[in-house]
Parts: structure tokens; C-alpha cells; sequence
């Protein structure tokens, strides 16, 4: 197992700041670090808020030099909910049989999100690095702006193919299962899916479940937002061939106890990006546990290295 490295405190936070896109959506962010180096943007996955991305982690980045960057995505935390675009769990179930219908928005969309805070920060590139369904969003940036992509990693994600990357199929009814009763049976509910995920080699107390769950809660869930979310994923087109074509260095992170996103799901991203990197973790479910902040973090470090090759890192 793993040791978790020292965490350096002295690393400034801003204050959560809101970036407004082109179609009405405020997103929240906030940065790590010094604004002076290169800019890391990290895309969260399915649900979850930005405080997903560990305050530790996000410290012990910008202490290895980058400028980091975490935000909400829009139907989460404190980010706009688009109340408006009603989807029924019918329609999800339409999406996976591959029925079309139309999607209040798809991966690409928010991918713009993450460029839109970039923009208001004055950023013109920075390295990309997302987890699940933000891995999916991490790969689409690099498909269809590498203008403002200078890295990526893709973390316990996949391509967009249904042959990849495929769930335990225990996890889908609690999925899709209604999310009522308030905060507490959500705390209990999120507990107990996290359990059926997380890494068997890092375990996490029930205590560290439920805590982060209740701060998923007080910053803004929203059970309709996550059904629009799956809609986004289950509707987004295979990356596959597209994947061929980026020309960034990328590296490709990936649990070999993955039940959320089959291992498969990194090995076929990993193959179809040129020159990628595939680390895979024994041990390592559907989370980014504390034990391996060092091993991401330098794969991160080393991705962008790589971007420097032949000239000064700034």
C-alpha cells in the first residue's frame, strides 16, 4: 500500500468565483497555487462537486507547480441546475437501449464549462485532467479544442464505445433509484454505493463516506441534475478514431478493481490515444483515494513534462 506523501498547508486557496457561459449556466471554481504557473484544470465526475477533488490532492498539485483548478459542473454543487430541462428516469432507460431523444446538453457543452472558467481566469491553455464522466469530458476537450489543451489524463474512464468501459450490472438500479428523503437517507444511500465502489486496496471509514456526502448535500445536490448528467453520458459518441488524432501527451489512470468503469474502458482509451501512457493500479476502485494522491499527482507532473519536451518548462 501506498503512503500518503506530506501535504504542503501554505498552498493559497482563492474564494469560489462564478464564470458565466454563452447559454445562462454560472459556474463555480476555485484555484490553488500560484497563478503564475501552468494551469492544471480538473473535470470532476458523474454528480459530484468540485470538493470531490480533495483539498489535499489539489495542494499537493500545485505543489509540484501547477496552477490548479477545480469547478462544479453545471447540475452540481453551486453551479446553475437546469431545472428547466426535465429528464424521467423512462427517458434514461430510452437513452441506454440507444433510442434517440433529445439531451439538454452533452459532454461537449460541458467541456465548454471548463473552458468558459479558463476563460474567465484569462487562461489561455492548460493541462486537462478528469475522472469518469469527467475523464470522458477531459478527452472531448482534447479532441475538439487542442488549441487549449496542452496535456490530458484520463482517470477510471473510457471512450465512449458500449464494447469498453462497462458497469457491474449490480450498480445499476441504485443508479437510477429514486433519491428521496432528504439529507440524511442521502448520506446513508451515497455511503452505501461508495462502499460497492471505492478501492478495496485504500479503504475509507463509513465516517469519511458519510462526511463527504453530507458536504455533496449542503453544496447543492440534485437528484434530476445527476439523470441529466447520465443522459450527457449515455449519449455521447464514440472518441475512439477522434482519439487518434490528438497530438498532446496524454496518460491514462485506471483501477483493476473498477466496478463503476470496467478496466477495459482505460486499456481502449489508452490504445487509441498515440504515444498514451497506462498506468494501471491493483487495488484501485472508482475513487481516488489518499494513498494514491503521490502516484496521480506524479503522473500528472509527468504528463506535462512531456509538453515541455525540447523547451523550458515556464
Amino acid at each position: 500500500m501506498t503512503r500518503q506523501p506530506q501535504i504542503p498547508h501554505q498552498i493559497a486557496i482563492s474564494e469560489e468565483q462564478f464564470a458565466h457561459t454563452g447559454d445562462g449556466v454560472d459556474i463555480c471554481f476555485q484555484t490553488f497555487g500560484d497563478p503564475t504557473d501552468e494551469a492544471v484544470l480538473l473535470v470532476m465526475g458523474l454528480g459530484g462537486p468540485m470538493t470531490w477533488w480533495n483539498d489535499d490532492f489539489c495542494r499537493l498539485l500545485a505543489a509540484k507547480g501547477f496552477f490548479v483548478i477545480r469547478f462544479d459542473n453545471r447540475d452540481t454543487g453551486r453551479s446553475t441546475k437546469i431545472s428547466s430541462a426535465r429528464v424521467s428516469r423512462s427517458d434514461v432507460l430510452r437513452a441506454f437501449a440507444q433510442r434517440p431523444r433529445p439531451v439538454p446538453y452533452g459532454l461537449s457543452r460541458m467541456g465548454q464549462d471548463g473552458l468558459d472558467v479558463l476563460d474567465q481566469l484569462g487562461i489561455e491553455k492548460a493541462h486537462v485532467v478528469g475522472i469518469s464522466m469527467g475523464g470522458m469530458i477531459a478527452q472531448t476537450l482534447a479532441v475538439e479544442h487542442p488549441e487549449r489543451t496542452s496535456s490530458l489524463v484520463s482517470i477510471m474512464s473510457t471512450t465512449g464505445s458500449r464494447r469498453v468501459g462497462w458497469q457491474h450490472p449490480s450498480l445499476l438500479p441504485a443508479l437510477l433509484a429514486p433519491r428521496t428523503g432528504g439529507r440524511e437517507a442521502y448520506r446513508q444511500n451515497s455511503a452505501d454505493f461508495w462502499q460497492r465502489i471505492s478501492s478495496p486496496g485504500y479503504p475509507e471509514s463509513r465516517e469519511q463516506a458519510l462526511d463527504r456526502a453530507g458536504v455533496t448535500w449542503d453544496r447543492g445536490f440534485s437528484a434530476s441534475g445527476v439523470l441529466r448528467q447520465i443522459l450527457a453520458v449515455l449519449t455521447q459518441p464514440d472518441r475512439t478514431r477522434a482519439l487518434r488524432e490528438v497530438s498532446v501527451p496524454s496518460a491514462v489512470i485506471h483501477g483493476l478493481a473498477d466496478r463503476m468503469v470496467h478496466v477495459s474502458g482505460g486499456r481502449a482509451t489508452a490504445r487509441a490515444l498515440p504515444g498514451c501512457e497506462l498506468v494501471l493500479v491493483p487495488g484501485m476502485g472508482h475513487d481516488v483515494p489518499a494513498g494514491l494522491y503521490g502516484q496521480i499527482t506524479d503522473v500528472v507532473r509527468r504528463t506535462a513534462d512531456r509538453a515541455h519536451q525540447g523547451r523550458d518548462r515556464p
